[in-house]
């Protein structure tokens, strides 16, 4: 009998546990359930040295929008010189507008002539930016660096 009472003692303190634990991690993941979207332009240039400059127009589900400015920085085997056009980009995992802005892990391979695409998924920390695009210009080879989002 002591067995028994201990083993229902038991349960009922686990579902307990569960019942005050389940509300949080709810709250919690509703918090970071804000997705953003960005329209960027950006032009670029490489010589081992990869270097890239431009703006955009970041828009969350929330009512949140903000101007920003884009840097890339990084190196590697790379060459060539490129724009991109009215770019896209998704951004989810983020509690509010305030967690977009910040740097972004980068590694590329490219090779285009002329008019290319290009898609690449980065992250920061949980926080992931899709990013697609379109343009035009010369590129080859192999980089790694940062992608940043700052408020202009």
């Amino acid at each position: 009998m002591i067995k028994r009472t201990f083993g229902m003692a038991a349960l009922v303190i686990a579902c307990a546990g569960a019942t005050t634990v389940l509300p949080t991690s709810t709250a919690q993941a509703a918090e970071a359930s804000v997705k953003c979207d960005m329209v960027y332009n950006l032009t670029g240039w490489s010589l081992i040295f990869k270097h890239a400059e431009g703006t955009g127009t970041v828009t969350c589900d929330n009512g949140q929008s903000s101007k920003v400015k884009i840097a890339v920085v990084g190196g590697g085997l790379t060459a060539g010189k490129y724009h991109i056009d009215n770019g896209k980009a998704e951004i989810t995992k983020v509690h509010g507008i305030a967690d977009v802005y910040g740097d972004y892990a980068q590694a590329s391979a490219d090779a285009g002539v002329v008019k290319s695409s290009t898609a690449q998924v980065l992250t920061k920390g949980t926080t992931s930016l899709a990013l697609a695009g379109t343009g035009e210009g010369v590129t080859l080879g192999i980089s790694v660096g940062k992608f940043t989002i700052t408020k202009l």
